[in-house]
């Protein structure tokens, strides 16, 4: 059978392949990775959460990459390229080899059909096995216990937070959520969480199936001292530390929750001070309070659930703008905007709403109701698309301004794409 020599033609037929675009399971894939005998033989790290998957992620990849250590990593979605979800000691994948990896699954798969995601994991996989990394660090695209990344089984799994998101999939409450979070765990491994307070479910799984549970607080720690900090295990100290370089007090916890998996894989993948230093200076997440342009400030943060909207309104006190704080918009029809809105409903002084370019987005018009619901007094603007809507607030903006644009990672990828097309 021959197959598409295009990655982007490769995409099209991944869109089509399955009837629904999220089908949660493992009887599927399992098949296929069953037929693909993919039998890795370096260490799995499973990073499942809320929020903070991708910066714990970022962190551990450029940790090891600056350990010297070869590393693969899987992470979704991705904003302008494909070949972000795949990233082999530290570069991304390449067309050529994401083609020949689709080939190898399709290959096996029979009849067996297959999500765009679980397609994507198993190609991932293979990936990583044709390049012999030293270990493989993947991100759960959403839940845990049915997502594809959980076919394999995970040396350290960690979950990250647990709050409300996806709702239709994984429970309307914490509780019902952090089961299906802890699933990524594993019999006698260790099991981390950096929630600081982890639901009851996720600590009753983790002890019922046997895991080495890790809670934050209680296993390890992260402590500040004058501009650094100090990591503190079960097993190691490592003191003098510099902050993340990401946006966000919060990063610390993220920080924390990849030593803590560090820490947990020394033995097989030693790392000093000076690569956990190096990687933490170097780590780097696009669409994660990111800043794109300056007079006026201009950043774009994915935030798209109310858990980080909290967090982007906390970094967003944490540097106060000297002018006023403007926020455009954009979020998904599934998402909770009344939630999102009034996590950031005290620290923006004007709206720009519109609709992003994705089939689930939210009307304009609807997420403007929102707004006016939370923050009746504040003066909103309704706009057709992202970029209609930043070029109106920049037209309003003075230089000491500062405009934020988030909700979906539709939004912030119109606005990146742009500024690309703009260099």
């Amino acid at each position: 059978m021959s197959y598409p020599d295009s990655l982007q033609t490769w995409l099209a037929r991944l869109e089509r392949l399955h009837p629904s675009a999220i089908a949660l399971g493992l009887d599927r894939v399992r098949r296929v990775w069953q037929a693909m005998a993919l039998a890795p033989c370096f260490p799995v790290v499973i990073v499942g959460g809320t929020n903070g998957k991708g910066s714990v992620c970022a962190m551990l990849d450029a940790i090891l990459c600056a350990a010297g250590y070869r590393t693969g990593r899987y992470t979704s979605p991705h904003l302008l390229r494909y070949n972000e979800r795949v990233r082999i000691g530290g570069r991304e994948a390449s067309d050529a080899e994401l083609v020949t990896a689709f080939g190898e699954v399709d290959a096996a798969r029979g009849d067996t059909s297959l999500t765009y995601f679980e397609f994507g994991t198993l190609a991932a996989m293979a990936q990583f096995v044709a390049a012999d990394v030293d270990i493989a660090i993947l991100e759960v695209g959403l839940g845990g216990r049915l997502d594809a990344v959980n076919v394999f089984d995970a040396d350290v799994a960690l979950v990250t937070t647990v709050d409300l998101d996806h709702q239709d999939y994984l429970g309307d409450t914490r509780e019902v959520i952090g089961f299906e979070k802890a699933g990524i765990y594993r019999a006698g491994r260790p099991a981390i969480c950096a929630d600081p307070a982890p639901t009851a479910s996720l600590v009753a799984h983790a002890r019922a199936i046997g895991a080495d549970l890790r809670l934050l607080g209680r296993e390890f720690f992260h402590e500040t001292a004058g501009d650094g900090w100090t990591y503190r295990g079960l097993t190691v100290n490592w003191p003098e530390l510099p902050p993340p370089a990401l946006a966000g007090s919060f990063q610390l916890r993220n920080a924390a929750a990849a030593l803590a998996v560090l820490e947990a894989l020394r033995e097989r993948l030693p790392v000093d001070v000076a690569a956990i230093c190096a990687g933490l200076r170097a780590v780097v997440v696009p669409g994660r309070f990111q800043r794109i342009a300056s007079a006026p400030e201009t950043i774009v943060d994915v935030a798209h659930n109310p858990e980080a909207a909290r967090a982007l309104a906390a970094t967003l006190r944490e540097g106060p703008a000297c002018g006023r704080t403007l926020a455009v918009v954009g979020m998904l029809a599934d998402k909770d905007a009344l939630g999102v809105v009034a996590a950031l409903a005290d620290t923006v002084e004007a709206w720009w709403v519109c609709t992003p370019d994705s089939p689930r987005a939210l009307p304009a018009a609807r997420l403007a109701e929102v707004v006016r619901s939370r923050a009746p007094e504040v003066p909103l603007w309704i706009e057709a698309d992202v970029r209609g809507a930043l070029a109106a607030a920049r037209g309003e903006a003075r230089e000491d301004d500062r405009i934020i644009v988030f909700g979906s990672f539709y939004t912030v990828a119109a606005v990146l794409d742009h500024a690309a097309t703009q260099q």
